[in-house]
């Protein structure tokens, strides 16, 4: 007997806009969580191999918590493909000057690594301050477990 298994299709996937305010959350909590909606985990019709996650926006970025000496510690690099081009950002500058990258790499770092991860991450935006222009599509409060 062979084992059926009802597979979600893309016309099914119903996306929802969800809003969280990022104020005082620690950052990897946070992270792990909105990576679970991106890629749809929290809704019955999961399926892995497709993308049926929603949209989440992420407000007062430069709000976040983190625990330990990370402000110190935590290293950013970046390589601007040339020979002697490696950077290095503190998790301290990377919040003064860019926050919203903080979260985007951190969710980044939480999603798999195949072709589908591209296409998640595009889902996700975020904001350093309070406001955002996504109102037209009337984001819900975010579900936090």
């Amino acid at each position: 007997m062979r084992t059926y298994s009802a597979t979600a299709k893309e016309a099914d996937a119903s996306r929802e806009w969800y809003v969280v305010d990022a104020t005082g959350l620690t950052l990897g909590r946070l992270a792990t969580q909105i990576a679970s909606v991106l890629k749809g985990k929290h809704k019955p019709m999961y399926t892995p191999g497709m993308d049926c996650g929603d949209f989440v926006i992420v407000v007062n970025a430069d709000k976040i918590h983190v625990t330990g000496r990370k402000l110190d510690q935590k290293i950013y690099y970046r390589w601007s493909g040339y020979p002697g081009g490696l950077s290095e950002v503190t998790l301290r500058r990377q919040m003064a000057t860019h926050p919203e990258r903080v979260i985007q790499v951190a969710v980044l770092g939480m999603l798999a690594r195949n072709r589908q991860r591209r296409q998640l991450i595009k889902k996700l935006k975020v904001y350093a301050g309070p406001e955002h222009p996504h109102q037209a599509q009337q984001p819900k409060a975010f579900p936090l477990a």
